[in-house]
This record gives structure tokens, sequence and C-alpha cells, in this order.
């Protein structure tokens, strides 16, 4: 049998899913397990990195056992991004856990970088805020928590990488220590205008550079997987790697500014191409999009700390089985009855940037039933995508002409149609929600100089609120959103 298919593995925080991809987009088999995480103190959050690997391997295995392990092309790699792990260069064993991006553990120290002046040079040279949610803290936090570790690190003998690096250190066996530039752009430590690790960033954060993977274009060859460590066959090419949000905007077909797509998961990400490397002012991320041989392509985000996560929150809150339950409790009320909940259950991330931040329910009244709880959970999603998304504008200088959801809360019909109505533009909803597994096998697909087809509209939601009614419902969540910045640190 001649290879035509594209195993994409999308390692997230909370599944590790694979997909058997065509390029006419069809996804032929599919597999995922759950992944669990941790929260040893508040504000801290960490997995397994063992488990991670496991949980790659058990979902290549199931699909092998669907599919049969001669139809794979190639592989391509998406991941939760600003995750950490630190681990041995060769025993492979992780110094510690995978500390993820919702942690705030490192913020002790980008606080006293801030305090000595360096916030300017670091934006000036990542485009990222100065905050915990990147990984150059938590590698130093690591280094710094671990007994030993960080004269092993100076000495050579321990290796740092985001997820990506991580399953692609494990699957060729050890033998290639590498990320792509969409993952790099993520470190806080990669200059995105020279594409290179940065020295004066690593003295800053106090990194040794030599830890780190090799930055490489999102469709490059990576490497091939090794015999033995999975149940691939030895030799099948590694062909792309890319962040899960950069990766579901490829998936979308953007190409060029003037769409934004919103990725609906455990936190948001709402990223939108610039054509050029532009300098937010306005609390957003530049950061790289992908990159191929033609280049590095730029975009803007704003990344969401808790949504999808927020619903969850609120559903164990009230006693609520699942999201699709907290969805129905939500839909029997008409609105929030003036309750607004602003989850920042890990501090709030774009564009505020308030690691300290802790979440609020304000507007509770004798007439305020758990549906009305329910129904300011899911707005309080649209709400802070609607914050990202006029902020993104502000910078771009010019209007978005619609968004483009994906993600397990793009098939909340009620959720969608309020999201259209606050930003007061069409919202697309793809017809698949893993669009950052397809994006990363149409980015392998590239790699084998092949097209691959974007991801299919599934429905489409236009506003139907009133400019009043909308400067109202903003006004109210941004009263919130201002009571809970004065909250006490």
């Amino acid at each position: 049998m001649t290879p035509s298919l594209v195993l994409a593995i999308d390692q997230g925080t909370t599944n590790t899913k694979a997909l058997l991809v065509s390029a006419d987009g069809r996804i032929h088999h599919q597999a995922s397990v759950p992944n669990r995480v941790d929260y040893p103190q508040p504000g801290w959050a960490e997995q397994s990195a063992t488990e991670l690997v496991q949980g790659v391997l058990e979902v290549i295995r199931e699909i092998v056992s669907q599919a049969g392990a001669d139809s794979i092309a190639a592989v391509a790699i998406s991941n939760q991004r600003e995750s950490i792990i630190v681990w041995d260069a060769e025993t492979g064993e992780p110094i510690g856990p995978c500390v993820i991006w919702q942690c705030r553990r490192s913020a002790p120290r980008c606080d006293a970088l801030r305090l000595a002046g360096h916030t300017e040079t670091i934006e000036a040279k990542t485009g990222l805020a100065l905050d915990p949610l990147f990984p150059a803290g938590k590698i130093a936090w690591l280094l710094d928590n671990t007994p030993g570790a960080r004269a092993r690190a100076e000495a050579g003998g321990l290796l740092a990488g985001t997820v990506d690096s991580w399953v692609l250190w494990t699957l060729t066996g050890g033998t290639v220590h590498a990320t792509d530039h969409s993952n790099a752009s993520r470190t806080q430590l990669f200059n995105t205008a020279t594409l290179k690790w940065d020295e004066e960033l690593g003295r800053l954060f106090d990194v040794p550079l030599s830890m780190l993977p090799e930055p490489r274009p999102s469709n490059a060859a990576f490497g091939r997987v090794a015999a033995g460590v999975s149940a691939l066959l030895a030799g099948i090419p590694i062909h792309a790697m890319i962040g899960d949000s950069h990766a579901a905007l490829y998936g979308h077909g953007v190409h060029a500014p003037g769409m934004i797509k919103a990725t609906y998961g455990t936190g948001t990400s709402l990223m939108a191409l610039t054509g050029k490397r532009v300098r937010s002012r306005h609390g957003i991320s530049s950061t790289i999009a992908w990159s191929t041989d033609a280049g590095p392509v730029y975009a803007l985000e704003g990344n969401i700390s808790v949504s999808g996560q927020a619903a969850a929150f609120m559903a164990d809150l009230l006693g609520v089985d699942d999201a699709a339950a907290l969805s129905s409790l939500a839909a029997s009320v008409a609105d929030s009855n003036g309750v607004a909940f602003v989850p920042a259950l890990v501090g709030l991330g774009a564009p505020h940037w308030r690691a300290d931040a802790r979440g609020t329910i304000t507007g509770l009244s004798l007439g305020t039933k758990p549906a009305h709880l329910a129904r300011a959970a899911l707005e309080a999603i649209a709400f802070q995508i609607a914050d990202v998304f006029f902020a993104i504008e502000q910078d771009m200088g010019a209007p978005l002409t619609e968004l483009r959801a994906d993600g397990g809360a793009s098939r909340n019909d009620m959720l969608m149609q309020f999201q259209a109505d606050i930003i007061g533009r069409p919202v697309a909803a793809t017809a698949a929600p893993e669009v950052s597994a397809l994006g990363a096998a149409a980015m392998a697909f590239c790699g084998l100089g092949i097209e691959m087809a974007p991801v299919p509209v599934l429905a489409k939601y236009r506003s139907s609120m009133s400019t009043a009614e909308r400067t109202q419902r903003l006004k109210h969540w941004h009263d919130a959103v201002a009571r809970t910045l004065l909250q006490p640190a």
C-alpha cells in the first residue's frame, strides 16, 4: 500500500488526540485519551510529563490498530503551548512536572524583572507581555527548585522544551531536540525578528540557552520515527510541528489579514494575521503564526487563561453533570439577571495581564437562580473574547470582518449566537471541532508538497443585538472586570 495519510497528534491540556487525515481533509480514524491536571498550590498547575507522552503513544497505538501502520506517510504534531518540560539528556527522565501554561509559580521572577526595568526589552524582542504564562520563568523555577538541576544544566546534562519538543525527542528515540518557530516564539527566550534564541533574554531569565531545542520552520522535516518507541513503523518522517492555536488558524485556511479565529478550549486563543511584525499597544501578544521556507508569518494573539474551563468550574459548583447540562440550564433563562462572572481563576490574561486577579461573581440578588449563574458563566466566555477581539482590531487599525470559531464550545449554538451579538460581527463555526489537529496535518501535507483542503464551515451566526443593548451589556461586564482588578492582591 502507498502511504497517503498524515497522522496528526494534538497534545492538548485536557486531552491528547490523534487523527488520521487525507489531503481532502477527511478524517479516517481518530483516538483520544484524557489528561490529568494537578493544582498543588493556589495558582500552580502542572501535569505529569511521563503521562503526557504515554498518552501520545496510546493514541498512536489505537490509530495503528484501526488503520494499520503502512498507510501513514508522515506525522504532524500540534501541542499545548507555553507548557515546559526539563529532562535528563541521557536517560530522558523528566526532572519534575510539566509546568503548564496556566501555572503562575514564576510570577515572583516576572515581578522582579518588571521592577528592574526589563519589561520594554523583553516585550520588544519577543512581542510577549512579561507574564508567568510564558515558559522562560518556569524553566528557571525548575532549575532553582530541583536539587542539582542548575549545575547539571550548565554542564549540558539537561534539556528543556515545550511539549512538541518532548514528543519529538521521544518519537525519534532521543536523537532530535528541535522545535518550530511558532512554539519558540511563545517561550519569551526567542527573538522573533532574528529567529534565534536571544542571549540577553537567556541572561535576564537565568536560562542556559544550550538546553533549548533547535528552532526550525513549521513544515520542516524534523526527524524520523525510531524503531521500537511506538506502534509506528520506523523511518516515518515527522513533517510538521506547530502550536495548537497557530495550527487552528492554518486549518481554517486563513492566510491573509482580515479574519480572526478563536479556539474555544480550556482557555481561548484569538489570533489574526498581520502581514508584518506588529508591536501591540493594547495588551496583545505579537507572535509567529507559522513559518515555511518562504519565511515567518506574523500574527497578533490574545490569550485568555480560563474560558471553557469557566463553564466546567461553574457546573461543578452548581452540581451540574456536564457542559451540556450547564448549557441547558443557562438556556432556560433569557439573560443572567444582572449577574456577571469574571473567571480570573488563575489570574487574567489578555488584554489585562493581571496574574494577581482572582475570580468574582457580582450582581447577586434575591432573584438570582442557578440558571442565572450558568448563563453568566457562558456569557463570560464570550465577553472575554470580545475584549480581545476589539483590542486586536485597535492594534491592527482595521476592522475584522469575521470570527472563525473552533473547539468543543464552538458547537454550542447559544454561546455562538451570543458571541456574534456581543462583537457585532458574523461568527463562523467549523464543521470539525478538531481544527488544531487538522491544521497540523495541513502543514505536514504542505511539507510533502500537497495542499490540503481547509476545514469547512458548519454554521454561521449573525448579530441580532442592537448597538444600544450591546453597549449596555459590555459596560456591565467591564464594570465587573474593574471590580475584579480592584481586589487586593
